[in-house]
């Protein structure tokens, strides 16, 4: 796990003798509330010094450099479904993997959208300007399709080490709508070194993992339809 950078803090020794002033009894109702008052406003400011909130860093993965489209469109409708993922990376944090079981996440490191949602969308938007396709959906859109493309994510997450690596595998398989069967899938998975033990490198090391992953989904459909022509 990288050590995410320290917060400076203060330390404040509150005495009770601060505020003698404030519990003192004095004579005059006025004037005990002013202290009551003072007293008050004291507290306070020494409170937010001591718990000034740290603010959240947010992060997305993205697509690689556009490709020139492909020639030539095959006459078939691609629906993406949702990923389906572990609980822990359907969620916002960035997750960090120590030991060979435990999983962490960063409080103040975060995706801008859980890695699913993210991946779906680089998905639809790489199949789209591939030029190979007659529609690219989500399948959460109505449309209908021939085939949909699902898949599950297993890992995408920061390998503390050493060596420090970004670690990603998810699998993608192809359904046919008419047929009810799966005709083809594939599985990626692959390490990443990470620059550097910042949580920026991580993420960068993590993109280029994504990129490479869906770039090999992408070709990997394209040799499917190649040997298996639509009829």
């Amino acid at each position: 796990m990288i050590a995410p950078r320290p917060i400076r803090k203060t330390n404040y020794e509150l005495r009770i003798t601060d505020f003698e002033p404030c519990l003192s009894p004095r004579p005059g109702g006025s004037h005990m509330r002013r202290s009551l008052t003072s007293c008050t406003l004291a507290c306070a400011l020494l409170l937010s010094a001591c718990g000034a909130a740290r603010p959240n860093n947010y992060y997305m993965l993205e697509l690689p450099s556009s490709r020139p489209a492909a020639a030539g469109t095959l006459p078939v409708s691609l629906l993406v479904g949702r990923l389906a993922a572990p609980h822990i990376f359907r969620d916002d944090r960035i997750v960090y993997r120590s030991g060979s079981a435990k999983l962490g996440t960063y409080e103040y490191h975060r995706w801008s959208e859980p890695p699913t949602e993210m991946l779906e969308a680089m998905l639809i938007r790489l199949l789209r300007d591939s030029g190979r396709y007659q529609s690219v959906q989500s399948q959460r859109s109505n449309a209908r399709g021939d085939y949909i493309l699902r898949g599950r994510l297993f890992d995408l997450e920061e390998i503390s080490g050493p060596p420090l690596v970004a670690r990603v595998a998810f699998e993608i398989e192809l359904y046919d709508v008419k047929n009810g069967t799966t005709v083809w899938s594939q599985y990626y998975s692959h390490d990443e070194p990470v620059q550097a033990k910042e949580v920026s490198a991580v993420v960068e090391a993590l993109t280029r993992n994504v990129q490479a992953g869906l770039q090999q989904i992408i070709a990997g459909l394209d040799q499917h339809f190649a040997s298996h022509p639509p009829q």
